[in-house]
C-alpha cells in the first residue's frame, strides 16, 4: 500500500524525463498492452485517457498498479505519431506503423473508418474512448471520462454503407435511453450528423 502511495505522488508530480519518448507496448494474441502500471497510468491520466488498466471497470485520476490494454484504434494512433513503440513476441520483431495497419485491417472491424473518425476527433481536441457498452463504436468526451457525462456517441459508417431511417430511429432511442446525442459519422467526408429526440 505504502509503494502504491509513493508511486501515486510521484505520478501527480512526475517528471517526464522518468517516462520514455515513446512507451513499450506488446501485441500479445491480438491485443495490445502495456505492461508497465506507471507507464499505463501516466498515458491515461497525464496524455489523454489512452487505454484501460486491466481488471479496473471505472480508472480513478490517478496511479493504478495494473497494466493496461489499448484499443486497436489507440495502438495505432499512438504508434503512428511516434509515442509508443510495439513489440510482436510471436515474430520477435518491433512493429513499424505500416505492419501494424495492416494488422489493423485484419483483426478489426472497419479499421480504417474508425481510425480516419478516431484520429480527427482527437485532432478536434476531444476524447474518443470504445463504445461497445453503448452500441457504437466510440463515446466521446470533451473533458474525459471521470470528469463529465459523455455527451456523444458516435456510430462510423463503412465506407459503402446505407442507412435507413429505421437505423436512424433506432439509433436515436438508444442514444435517448443513455442520455446523449447520437452522431454518425461518415469517414469519406470527415463529416458528422447529429441526431437528438425532442418531443414537438
Amino acid at each position: 500500500m505504502d509503494q502504491e502511495k509513493t508511486i501515486q505522488i510521484s505520478l501527480e508530480n512526475i517528471d517526464e524525463s522518468d517516462i520514455p519518448d515513446k512507451i513499450p507496448a506488446k501485441f500479445v494474441n491480438n491485443r495490445v498492452i502495456i505492461f508497465n502500471p506507471l507507464y499505463a497510468s501516466y498515458l491515461y491520466v497525464k496524455k489523454g485517457f489512452f487505454g484501460s488498466p486491466l481488471g479496473i471497470s471505472k480508472p480513478r485520476l490517478e496511479y493504478f498498479s495494473k497494466p493496461s490494454e489499448l484499443s486497436v484504434i489507440e495502438a495505432y494512433y499512438l504508434l503512428k505519431n511516434d509515442r509508443i513503440t510495439l513489440f510482436d513476441p510471436q515474430q520477435n520483431k518491433s512493429l513499424t506503423p505500416d505492419d501494424f495497419y495492416e494488422i489493423g485491417k485484419k483483426i478489426h472491424h472497419k479499421f480504417e473508418e474508425k481510425f480516419i473518425i478516431y484520429q480527427d476527433l482527437r485532432e478536434k481536441g476531444y476524447i474518443p474512448r470504445p463504445g461497445l457498452k453503448f452500441g457504437a463504436d466510440f463515446v466521446v468526451y470533451k473533458r474525459g471520462p471521470g470528469l463529465e457525462h459523455s455527451p456523444f456517441i458516435v456510430h462510423v459508417l463503412p465506407h459503402d454503407a446505407k442507412i435507413s431511417a429505421i437505423d436512424m430511429v433506432r439509433a436515436g432511442r438508444l442514444a435517448t435511453s443513455v442520455r446523449k446525442k447520437f452522431v454518425i459519422a461518415n469517414p469519406l467526408t470527415i463529416t458528422y450528423y447529429f441526431f437528438e429526440w425532442f418531443k414537438p
